[in-house]
């Protein structure tokens, strides 16, 4: 769906009109292609006193190719002596371990870090703060750590030129298993990712990380529900293009649709209704039978029935419940009990920030939506013991044909109320998800990813 809005604000008449109005401007949002480096320029890293992570963000980044720089830029300076010399190179992503703040007071460095050169950041730039997880720190330090949530989703706000920010909290102990995290936050592919929390823990099992980070899924089965169009679509593109098999499901009456993705990925479609009584019994055997398992299980099937409360039918109560939520409670159970999903397998679901802001006439959506983060927070020490992981997305605005059916003035709201001004595209969510089933995402488990732009609703 094209963002007329958008094209007419990068017009040279557009460009004056927004200037002089204050309109929104959103930056075209720069995207993942193969091929191209994973960060269009520099990265600038810093770290409090005491920090644990600075040793591992440097092997990260060489690992990427990624050039880490420890000291801004600067032209020749022009200031009075004594006064901080100004960047003029424009940095690529901005890095900071904050891990050794351990008290209130010392949250200065990240001014003394940020406030010199965050107007340097480039277009489409990243800001990636590390942190301990509060709970972990204890005392003032636990203090100071959660004070970082309100630095970046400040920073978030202030950031121009589609910047992104992120802040990840490393539990001590899980410092190896945060090159996935760091690799996706710095990359292209988290877009549409901003001002959000990601918690990488500690895991029994080993991370392993990829042999190729370009095809991290080469010989994983994917099962992907709602794969017919939209979201579900451009997961199962993006998951075949990481290397899996994908197992693209929907129901039959999207048959035609169903097979022009399968085929296009070169994987094999099913047509199955999930709320089918014997739905988890078919698609063990499906699975069982044809692959042998399955190694990652993308929850995408979903609906809407829209009417406020006091006008909705019964039977539209149900029908959301059923596909969005009790289905995969389902569908969980069968493939665990089973032991279909295969050691170090992913389950990874779609929620949305209606599941955690609500919205208006949609309460049986919303509540099945916030139940899939229950479900998320229920399945993760469970998955945790059998060495497999449990995440999920939370989509705002995204650009399909769905939103494109919404009345124009909503259409342009849900588009223009988030920090980077414009809709997401289906990839931006397919990314995230891609990201999870990532196997050197082994320590991140429990996790409930907004992608909405910093969108203001639930913020």
């Amino acid at each position: 769906m094209t963002d007329r809005y958008q094209q007419f604000a990068r017009s040279g008449l557009g460009r004056q009109i927004v200037r002089r109005l204050g309109l929104p401007n959103p930056t075209p949002l720069r995207r993942y292609r193969p091929g191209e480096p994973a960060l269009g320029g520099p990265a600038l890293v810093g770290a409090a006193e005491g920090g644990r992570l600075a040793d591992t963000v440097h092997a990260v980044l060489k690992s990427a190719g990624i050039e880490a720089l420890t000291e801004p830029v600067t032209e020749p300076s022009t200031q009075a002596e004594g006064e901080r010399p100004a960047t003029s190179a424009k940095h690529a992503a901005l890095v900071f371990d904050a891990t050794g703040i351990d008290r209130p007071e010392r949250l200065r460095e990240l001014y003394d870090f940020f406030r010199p050169v965050i107007r340097t950041v480039g277009t489409c730039g990243r800001v990636v703060v590390l942190g301990t997880p509060p709970e972990s720190a204890g005392g003032r330090a636990a203090i100071a750590q959660r004070a970082l949530e309100g630095f970046t989703r400040s920073v978030g706000k202030e950031l121009k030129r589609g910047a992104t920010v992120g802040l990840v909290y490393v539990t001590p102990g899980a410092e190896a298993g945060v090159e996935s995290t760091l690799r996706f936050l710095l990359s292209a592919k988290s877009a549409y990712v901003d001002a959000q929390v990601i918690r990488v823990g500690t895991f029994d099992a080993p991370v392993v990380e990829p042999d190729d980070w370009a095809r991290p899924l080469a010989g994983k089965v994917a099962l992907v529900t709602g794969a017919s169009r939209g979201i579900g679509a451009s997961i199962a593109d993006v998951l075949a293009r990481d290397g899996a098999h994908v197992v693209a499901l929907d129901i039959p009456a999207q048959g035609d649709e169903l097979s022009a993705v399968a085929n296009r990925v070169r994987g094999t479609a099913l047509q199955l209704d999930v709320t089918a009584a014997d739905a988890p019994a078919r698609l063990v055997e499906h699975l069982t039978d044809r692959h042998g398992g399955v190694d990652v299980l993308v929850h995408n099937a979903g609906i809407t029935r829209d009417k406020t409360l006091g006008r909705m039918k019964e039977q539209a109560w149900d029908a959301v419940l059923a596909v969005n939520l009790a289905s995969q409670l389902a569908i969980n159970d069968a493939l665990l009990e089973a032991n279909v999903l295969r050691e170090g397998g992913r389950i990874i679901g779609v929620s949305s920030i209606a599941g955690i802001a609500g919205n208006v006439g949609q309460t049986n959506y919303a509540t099945s939506k916030a139940g899939v983060i229950g479900m998320v927070r229920t399945y993760a020490p469970v998955l945790a013991e059998r060495g497999a992981t449990i995440n999920a997305v939370a989509p705002g605005f995204i650009e399909t044909r769905m939103t494109a059916a919404v009345p124009l003035f909503l259409r342009e709201a849900g588009r223009r109320m988030n920090s980077l001004s414009q809709g997401g595209l289906p990839v931006d969510v397919a990314e995230t998800i891609a990201w999870y089933a990532n196997p050197g995402s082994a320590a991140v488990n429990g996790n409930v990813v907004r992608v909405c732009g910093q969108s203001l609703l639930g913020a």
